[in-house]
């Protein structure tokens, strides 16, 4: 019928040439490759609520019955009025726009079915360059002779209501929305099938033109899709689809554009730097996928369901017990992590600012929680929160809680020798002399020289333990440097010289509190499909240091809040364990902590640079501090954080001290008339005072 009607210009032809057989023009149907839609990926809290979106395209793929009746009235009306009489091809519409091209001497009209619409987008969504998406939109025969070949196989493969459905989940409608469902939120708020008459004219005026008629782009674009939308009704109006009161009742309202905010990204979740981590996680773990581009494709364009480890209550948790203590406008940051020991699931991250590039409302805009491989910075100096490894050091190579050294007031390395990294080099400095806050020293054993922070002990204990043995114990654990460079292997690693984030140090405290066994962080705990096929992700976990040791370090850690540095602030009614942690003349503070059901690390530091902006002389949460010590503020919000996050859950005891192989002391224990416990040495609530660097200077 259609080579009877009309002649067309060969393709590639001069113009001149003419072709009017059905053989020549090869008009046979041919199968269209259709790559899934680009669809939003969302992402869930671990009760299952939404927290997030991501998405390449905004699209929610909804089913033709999801879609009120009136838009499909006004859609095929204005588009294909003969969509359901037709077949691949609407002979009278090609004809009447071929007809007039002939004699424009060029493309003047489409007159393409929706089929063939639903063709060209298909075309279009796969094109990846810029080469393929331009020769998808040419204006050529040869092109939209294409067209009509692949648009006889859809309708060979397919339902008119599926290609209808295919059609309207796909059509671009400007606004950066795609398909009906995405359109009809952000055109007006409402669900598809939720469409009226007015809504329903205007996104399917929309599609013929979505960037001239985008609504966002100004008051020009949207006077443009109001008087589309009134052809649309006039359409409708000379097809019998509405009355003349319908007519006239519509065409009387106003455009009703709302412009609701898209969704997605991390900027507009709830949990921000949850969000950022989780995106970082997907995209950088081969687990979900084999390149990188493959998992952006994935995260962007797949319609995944992500379930995460988030739990909100630990959420609000950590988050009201940061704004209780530092405002969003200080300049000093407070963050916080919340993982689960025994799994490595991270529960929580809070911060005492707000996500985004504000300068004015003081806003950060990176991943202050979290290390630079997950959208973070180069973190704070963690200070004597590292003095726990150095610990843990001592107890494997067979210390016993009691065993110590006298130590005074300063210490200095014997020689070069005194201490070697882990290749062997020698790093001590003779010339550089360590000290004490207060200058307290005397006898010190595991227990009180923990408790009580003192700098010149843990010097000494790793010196008689090694720095290397020291590191290693700390790499067991997880521990790296904030940035993503290799840890700063001096003298002073056990003084925390080395810049940390929270998610690393609670993760790495988490380990002891489940008996020595190390969990990778953890944030997927399965993954939905499209297609809804579910994969779910477990804990890795390893063994990697006796339990025993691990529960001595947590029976000493415990004292911390009895005995030593958080006496001043307490614990929380059930088995915690922890530790304070300040930097050189008080530059950033910490707090790690953990009991066997939860453990959090909680930093303050100033991000405009923390050795240049101390926290001496400040006004932090509307309070004044002289100095700030891992007690004064990261020892609180800890406190109140897992008050509110243990609610409710049974408490669990740590496993006692193996007494016969860590009870007593061995032959480092103190002459018999020494008083190892005396209340001045306990006289300071957090007097921890650790270097900043490592090279020969305080």
């Amino acid at each position: 019928m259609l080579t009877a009607a009309i002649a067309l210009p060969a393709v590639g032809g001069a113009g001149a040439m003419f072709v009017n057989t059905a053989e020549e023009l090869n008009l046979k149907a041919m199968t269209l490759k259709e790559p899934p839609l680009a669809e939003k990926t969302t992402l869930l809290d671990a009760k299952g609520d939404e927290i997030g979106q991501f998405y390449e395209e905004y699209r929610e793929v909804v089913k033709l019955d999801e879609i009120s009746e009136v838009m499909k009235t006004a859609i095929i009306a204005i588009e294909d009025f003969r969509f359901y009489e037709h077949g691949a091809i609407d002979i009278e519409g090609t004809l009447r726009a071929l007809a007039k091209n002939l004699t424009s001497g060029g493309i003047a009209q489409g007159g393409s079915s929706i089929t063939q619409q639903y063709v060209k987008q298909v075309l279009l969504n796969s094109a990846v360059t810029d080469e393929e998406k331009a020769k998808a939109l040419e204006a050529s025969y040869a092109r939209k002779l294409n067209e009509l070949r692949y648009a006889m196989g859809v309708e060979e493969k397919y339902t008119k209501d599926e290609i209808l459905e295919k059609y309207l989940n796909i059509a671009y409608f400007g606004a950066s929305a795609n398909g009906v469902e995405a359109a009809a939120k952000r055109f007006f708020g409402v669900s598809a099938k939720d469409l009226d008459l007015v809504q329903a004219a205007t996104l399917a005026g929309a599609v013929q033109d979505p960037n001239r008629t985008d609504p966002n782009l100004g008051r020009q674009q949207r006077t443009r899709l109001l008087e589309r939308r009134n052809v649309v009704l006039n359409r409708m109006h000379e097809l019998g689809k509405i009355t003349d009161e319908e007519l006239e009742k519509a065409k009387a309202k106003k455009l009703g554009y709302k412009g609701t905010p898209l969704p997605g990204g991390c900027g507009a979740s709830p949990y921000p730097y949850y969000c950022m981590y989780v995106r970082a996680e997907i995209l950088n773990n081969p687990v979900f996928g084999k390149t990188k581009k493959e998992r952006t494709q994935l995260l962007n364009r797949g319609g995944l369901t992500i379930k995460t480890t988030l739990d909100p209550k630990m959420q609000r948790a950590a988050e009201r017990a940061i704004k209780k203590w530092v405002h969003a406008s200080d300049n000093p940051v407070a963050s916080e992590a919340l993982v689960e020991p025994g799994t490595g699931e991270i529960k929580a991250m809070a911060a005492s600012r707000t996500y985004g590039r504000s300068k004015k409302r003081n806003e950060m805009s990176y991943n202050v929680v979290a290390d630079a491989a997950h959208g973070g910075g180069v973190g704070f100096q963690a200070g004597s929160t590292f003095k726990t490894f150095t610990l843990l050091a001592g107890l494997k190579e067979g210390m016993k809680v009691n065993d110590g050294f006298s130590v005074g007031a300063g210490y200095r390395a014997s020689g070069y020798s005194t201490f070697k990294n882990c290749k062997g080099e020698n790093i001590g400095d003779p010339s550089h002399t360590v000290t004490n806050d207060e200058g307290s020293g005397g006898f010190k054993t595991l227990q009180t020289g923990t408790w009580q922070s003192v700098n010149t002990f843990f010097m000494k204990l790793e010196e008689e333990v090694g720095l290397c043995d020291t590191i290693k114990t700390a790499k067991s654990l997880g521990i790296k440097r904030s940035d993503g460079l290799p840890l700063q292997e001096y003298s002073t690693f056990t003084l925390g010289i080395n810049e940390m984030d929270p998610v690393t140090v609670a993760n790495a405290y988490a380990a002891i509190g489940a008996r020595g066994k190390y969990c990778e962080p953890m944030v997927v705990t399965e993954i939905t499909d499209r297609d809804g096929k579910v994969k779910k992700y477990e804990p890795k976990c390893k063994q990697v240091m006796d339990p025993e040791v691990a529960d001595a370090a947590a029976n000493i850690l415990e004292g911390v809040f009895t005995k030593g540095t958080m006496r001043g602030v307490g614990g929380i009614g059930r088995p915690a364990a922890g530790k304070t942690g300040t930097t050189d003349a008080q530059a950033t503070a910490w707090f790690a902590g953990f009991t066997p059901d939860l453990a959090g690390a909680v930093s303050i530091g100033d991000p405009r640079g923390s050795q240049k902006y101390k926290l001496n002389n400040v006004t932090i949460g509307g309070r004044y501090y002289g100095s700030v010590f891992g007690a004064s503020i990261p020892g609180p919000i800890w406190r109140d954080t897992m008050l509110a996050a243990l609610k409710g859950t049974k408490a669990t005891d740590f496993h006692p001290l193996d007494t016969a192989r860590f009870g007593g002391c061995g032959s480092s224990c103190a002459p018999v008339q020494r008083d190892r416990e005396e209340p001045n040495e306990l006289r300071d609530i957090d007097s921890d005072n650790d270097v900043s660097i490592g090279t020969g200077q305080d």
